[in-house]
């Protein structure tokens, strides 16, 4: 398996990503404070977007005037293998 993310809030994004298919930013913040039950500063959590953008995770269109994000292909195959990963340990 590749080198998926070390941050469980990027795993977790992708996750949301995932289920939902495309979230405007705005959405997946407030799906992540309700997941933690706290909220994100708002400089972090679009720094851990671009993060997944540049690791090839995510992608990003604009649609209006808000940012749409999705899991590329990539991305999705990095958390189903993470999930995979995951029930091994669980199930083991």
């Amino acid at each position: 398996m590749t080198r998926y993310h070390q941050s469980g809030t990027r795993r977790d994004a992708c996750a949301l990503l995932y289920e939902a298919g495309e979230l405007p930013g705005q959405k997946l913040k407030t799906k992540i404070e309700s997941h933690y039950d706290a909220r994100f500063d708002p400089e972090r959590f679009y720094a851990l977007l671009e993060k997944l953008e540049r690791s090839g995770h995510v992608e990003r269109r604009k649609a209006e005037l808000k940012d749409l994000y999705s899991l590329t292909d990539a991305g999705e195959r990095a958390l189903l293998d993470h999930y995979d990963w995951l029930g091994e340990r669980i199930e083991g």
